[in-house]
């Protein structure tokens, strides 16, 4: 083993474990967090066009779910892999791994981009946008589409630096995009005067400078260098990254669905106002969400290379850990969403309608949000340590096995009222969940 290869073994196996964790996910935190804003960003300077232009952004959101699902499905698959290789001592498969997981990142990407363009107006149609928001949903989907590649390869080389303890490479490179993308909104929407179309082409820059600055970063200090020469697209390699990327697959792919089906009953019991607030509303819950995300991306690592290094003892510390200081964390967030629920909402948009209907939806979040901590890290550590079916059902079930019945019943039986329920309610039925398999997994590990 190299001398490089040694000081990073010894430091994901030796150190002291909330140490390791707190030092691997404070950049992944800062990260998470500039994201989360830059993601809120257009929907905060769109708002001060119109309600019909938020609502745009809010229904476009679904499909930009389904290019970041892909992109952490190639992530998240490679890079799992990848630190159970380094930790196992495989160094030269875990360069095959990472230069596969991103080349495949890239031609989905791609794929996306064409088909996407040349569908643009049926897919607009498809997500909800009505005859009032439907012109301002293609022109934001077609300029959003044009960056799905660099949106799919910068996910991939963020997590395989995560996974490979350099989570201060993988801020830098999100947190300029996020610069970017943050100075370009309000200069391209009001600045040259391109509305809703501006928005778009602040994010797509952000996006390119993110991947650009991965890129480099990955090229730096003891961290894996992407090559073409190592890209082997054998079935053993894409087995290993289905098998590690199906549950952020499940996870994002059924955060796109539920958008997708959240936006259609908004719609039908609220119109273009409901489906501004619970946009609103959801990218709130992403900010919150992306702290606690970021912790369990400090954990990832520590979890995958001490489970290849046969140090369950490290990995079952960390996960109590995690939980532990992830619900004390989303408990104050969440106290603080339901009293200044209105006020958050009005920021977005000073809109009464919307602002009545994203208070009791926001209310309802932050009243379940402790209970997250829980779920997200169950599914973490499940990924982490290659129990594909495990994490994918985990995954799956906050915004598909339990969301999807949820938002199909209760808007028919309470009206909006449901509507504003329903994530709270799969909320509740995902930590049932997760408790008993997260239980039964730790006490396997012996």
């Amino acid at each position: 083993m190299r001398s490089g290869q040694r000081d990073r073994h010894q430091y994901l196996t030796e150190t002291p474990v909330p140490r390791l964790i707190r030092e691997l996910s404070v950049p992944s935190i800062i990260s998470m967090l500039v994201t989360g804003i830059y993601n809120s960003a257009d929907t905060y300077f769109v708002g001060r066009i119109s309600t019909q232009a938020t609502a745009a952004v809010g229904l476009v959101f679904s499909v930009m779910a389904i290019i970041q699902a892909l992109g952490f499905f190639c992530g998240h698959g490679s890079g799992n892999y990848l630190s159970r290789l380094l930790g196992a001592g495989e160094n030269e498969k875990a360069n095959e791994i990472a230069a596969t997981g991103f080349a495949l990142a890239l031609l989905i990407g791609a794929a996306v981009a064409a088909a996407g363009n040349v569908y643009a107006g049926r897919i607009a149609d498809f997500i909800g946008a009505t005859d009032a928001s439907r012109a301002d949903t293609v022109a934001y989907l077609r300029i959003i589409l044009l960056g799905a590649p660099f949106m799919t390869g910068q996910f991939v080389i963020n997590n395989q630096l995560r996974f490979q303890g350099s989570a201060f490479y993988a801020m830098v490179g999100l947190m300029c995009g996020a610069v970017i993308n943050i100075g370009l909104d309000p200069l391209m929407i009001f600045g040259f005067g391109l509305g809703v179309r501006g928005a778009a082409v602040a994010t797509v820059g952000g996006q390119l400078v993110s991947f650009l600055a991965l890129l480099i970063g990955s090229s730096r200090g003891q961290n894996i260098r992407l090559h073409l020469k190592n890209v082997r697209m054998s079935g053993a390699n894409l087995t290993q990254i289905i098998n590690g990327g199906m549950p952020s697959l499940m996870r994002q792919g059924m955060a796109a669905i539920s958008t997708l089906l959240l936006n259609r009953y908004a719609r039908l019991y609220g119109g273009d106002a409901a489906i501004a607030a619970m946009s609103i509303v959801m990218r709130v819950l992403m900010l919150l969400v992306s702290a606690l995300i970021g912790f369990g991306q400090g954990y990832q690592p520590v979890c995958s290379y001490n489970y290849g290094a046969a140090r369950y003892d490290r990995v079952k510390e960390g996960f109590r850990y995690c939980v532990k200081y992830g619900t004390i964390l989303l408990t104050g967030a969440g106290a603080f969403c339901f009293l200044a629920a209105k006020p958050i909402v009005g920021w977005f948009r000073d809109d009464p309608a919307v602002i009545a209907v994203g208070t009791a939806a926001l209310r309802w979040q932050a009243v379940m949000l402790p209970l997250l901590a829980t779920s997200v890290l169950t599914n973490m550590m499940l990924q982490a340590t290659g129990k594909g079916i495990k994490a994918s059902v985990t995954s799956s079930a906050r915004n598909g096995i339990f969301f999807i019945p949820l938002i199909l019943t209760l808007p028919r039986l309470f009206g909006l009222t449901g509507v504003e329920m329903t994530q709270a309610w799969a909320d509740v039925l995902t930590f049932a969940l997760c408790v008993p398999v997260a239980r039964t997994e730790l006490k396997r590990m012996c």
